[in-house]
């Protein structure tokens, strides 16, 4: 049995793509920010899958924690539209860093991994910010944005792992759980 500790609709969705079996049990956990930005994602991930294990469940649970990072700083989800709005311009026409931390508990192992994503973003204007922050997809996205919905519109290029961006590393993930597609 898969435990998913998260509710992220993105995850959730790249799973069942793959007919992998699971359960979510988001965990609620408190999230660090401040950091090396590879050191809090793997971090996180890690919080997030020891919250949700059950003692003596015979379960993996996976933990997996996506942030964005620009010259160490580490861009999470916006506060509010200014945070967003603030996130936004400075990623704007600049390459930065899309990095998910993944835990995976089973028994008595822990495993972990990061995966890492670069994204150039184009030269974002005022009126493109003010027509992306009305969508509201920004709400509870790490750096801001959606790659896969509007926010496909800010974005120049990706080199690496696209479903990293979205929020959940696959390749890195099989690497990890190759056992992930057997069940």
């Amino acid at each position: 049995m898969l435990v998913l500790a998260s509710s992220s609709p993105q995850r959730r969705a790249i799973l069942e793509r793959l007919g992998v079996e699971f359960v979510q049990r988001p965990s609620g956990i408190a999230e660090l920010k401040r950091g090396d930005p590879a050191a809090i994602a793997r971090e996180n991930a890690l919080r997030k899958a020891r919250a949700a294990r059950l003692a003596g469940a015979e379960e993996s649970v996976l933990g997996c924690d996506t942030l964005v990072a620009l010259g160490g700083v580490v861009y999470g989800k916006p506060l509010d539209e200014s945070d967003a709005r603030t996130t936004l311009g400075a990623l704007s026409g600049v390459r930065h860093e899309v990095l998910s931390g993944l835990a995976l508990l089973e028994g008595s192992r822990e495993l972990t991994a990061v995966a890492r994503t670069a994204v150039t973003f184009r030269e974002l204007s005022d009126e493109l910010i003010d027509w992306y922050l009305a969508t509201g997809e920004w709400r509870g996205r790490a750096g801001g944005y959606a790659i896969q919905g509007a926010g496909a519109a800010l974005v120049r290029s990706v080199e690496g792992d696209y479903e990293n961006v979205v929020g959940l590393p696959l390749a890195t993930l099989l690497d990890l759980y190759p056992e992930l597609l057997n069940g």
